[in-house]
């Protein structure tokens, strides 16, 4: 099992303004792209998605979501794999990347620079079969997370699953990064969470995987 390197982007132990917070996170994320070293951006897509894709209980190809989709690697495994693929990212810088190497590679992912937790003033109405989070949410500021969860929920078919990767909050020095089972529980209504398996960081890390849940399903 192979996870991101390094650390997640995150504000420092300073701003306690939400709009603080949300600008802090911002500039981390630009500063990595600008250094040309983001840690969770390394090119490879990580087994835990590929098994999703191609292991034996594979998903049969449909619509996938990635939250925080950086210079586009896992949108454009997922568009071979024969994905309609929608990625995301806050940053633009990553984004023109990502479009480059999607023209590259002879696949069409719709690549858009916007903020993962307001979905709705994004052309990404879903529904969707798969959503894929490669450490974003866990350095999402805590006031937006409850609008990243109804936005992913108010997209997804019945059965969607969501592969997430996260840090512990105890990874980092800082009030902002970090991710619980209990947090995921109790944010995501509706959804079951499946099953949590521990990364191989040095620090604390998980993949979680989420499924949405619909009466009487």
């Amino acid at each position: 099992m192979t996870e991101p390197s390094g650390t997640a982007p995150r504000a420092s132990a300073g701003p306690a303004a939400p709009s603080d917070q949300e600008r802090a996170v911002r500039r981390e994320f630009e500063e990595y792209y600008r250094s040309g070293s983001p840690p969770w951006d390394t090119g490879v897509t990580p087994p835990e998605l590929v098994a999703l894709v191609e292991g034996p209980d594979a998903l049969p190809p449909g619509r996938a979501l990635e939250l925080g989709c950086g210079t586009g690697t896992n949108a454009i495994y997922l568009a071979r794999h024969g994905w309609d693929v929608v990625g995301v990212d806050l940053v633009e810088a990553p984004i023109r990347q990502a479009r480059a190497k999607a023209e590259a590679a002879g696949v069409a992912p719709r690549l858009l620079n916007g903020d993962a937790t307001r979905l709705d003033t994004l052309e990404a109405p879903g529904p969707y079969q798969l959503f894929f989070d490669l450490s974003c949410y866990c350095g999402i500021p805590p006031h937006r997370r409850d609008a990243y969860a109804a936005g992913l929920t108010a997209r997804a078919a019945p059965g969607a699953r969501l592969l997430m990767f996260g840090y512990g909050p105890e990874a980092f020095d800082d009030p902002i990064s970090g991710v619980t089972t209990d947090e995921l529980r109790d944010r995501f209504a509706g959804w079951e969470l499946t099953r949590t398996t521990p990364g191989t960081n040095e620090v604390p890390t998980f993949w979680f995987d989420l499924r949405r849940v619909t009466p009487g399903g």
